[in-house]
């Protein structure tokens, strides 16, 4: 189980180490920085609370602070839109009565699952809690992989990108595009800290995967709202492939992913193949992979 206040101290903590004094406009004091970033007594001058109130903070002690303490240390740490997001979620949670109800399980309604068919020309995913791929339509499948023909515990996003060796070469940014994953999971793991699926999943990824390890303890956060995608797909070659974010109305737990590309660019030329192809060839996208298309 997952202690609120001590995930709040250990990314105080981290945040801390990241900040650049030269950018704070606090006047040098002549010792020796024998840690990266801010001192903590330096955070509580910038936050305008003592230094013992900060130094609980950080080790975890069983505080919570205010609202107005809360964006002083947004301002004294400068934290960006997705740091800021997950400090107010873990002083949230922290501050809430455990809950032992198990969260609901999270199902794409039927209108849903003809919305995502319809883009025919577009990549379309649907993703819930801890990175769940709840739903795909056929040009997601062909363009990534056949997600729903996986099991069900492999049906998710981080643990693809980690574990499955067809994604390590399918991306060529594929460092870049993991490690935001891991990221964005850590900022939807504080939203249910006591969550027994994402602490299994945190924990399996945690023993086959040592770049999980490196970047889940930065205790960095990323918030997937908009991006680009650099992928060597195995049969239309290298195309750049950009998304966009929508929460669902009414399905808080449920993010869309649109896919598109450039108009009159090679990326969607080779897209618009993959589409004619991948619908023309019986058996889905994993049958479509079997045969390579002509160019």
């Amino acid at each position: 189980m997952t202690d609120p206040h001590r995930e709040l101290g250990e990314f105080l903590r981290r945040a801390r180490a990241r900040r650049n004094p030269d950018t704070t406009g606090l006047l040098p004091d002549g010792r020796i920085r024998r840690v990266p970033g801010l001192r903590r007594e330096e955070v509580a001058v910038l936050a305008g609370v003592s230094t013992d109130y900060y130094t609980r903070l950080e080790q975890g002690r069983s505080v919570t602070p205010s609202a107005q303490v809360v964006d002083a240390l947004v301002r004294a740490l400068d934290l960006d839109t997705a740091g800021e997001n997950y400090l107010r979620t873990l002083v949230g949670t922290a501050g809430a009565p455990v809950s032992r109800s198990r969260p609901s399980v999270l199902r794409v309604r039927p209108g849903l699952y003809r919305l995502l068919d319809s883009f025919s020309t577009q990549p379309a995913l649907i993703l819930g809690r801890r990175t769940e791929i709840l739903a795909s339509n056929p040009l997601a499948r062909a363009l990534f992989a056949d997600f729903e023909s996986m099991p069900a515990k492999s049906r998710n996003y981080a643990r693809w990108l980690l574990l499955d060796d067809g994604a390590r070469t399918l991306f060529r940014d594929w460092e870049e595009q993991a490690r935001n994953a891991v990221e964005a999971l850590r900022l939807d793991a504080a939203q249910t800290p006591h969550d027994k699926g994402t602490q299994q999943l945190v924990g399996e990824l945690s023993v086959a995967s040592g770049e999980f390890r490196q970047w889940w303890s930065a205790h960095r956060v990323h918030q997937r709202t908009h991006g680009t995608k650099r992928l060597n797909h195995p049969l239309v070659g290298e195309l750049d492939i950009h998304f966009e974010t929508l929460t669902l109305p009414g399905e808080a737990s449920q993010t869309l992913y649109i896919y598109t590309t450039e108009p009159g660019s090679a990326s969607e030329q080779s897209l618009s193949l993959l589409a004619s192809w991948a619908g023309s060839v019986p058996g889905g996208p994993q049958a479509a992979r079997k045969s390579r298309p002509s160019r």
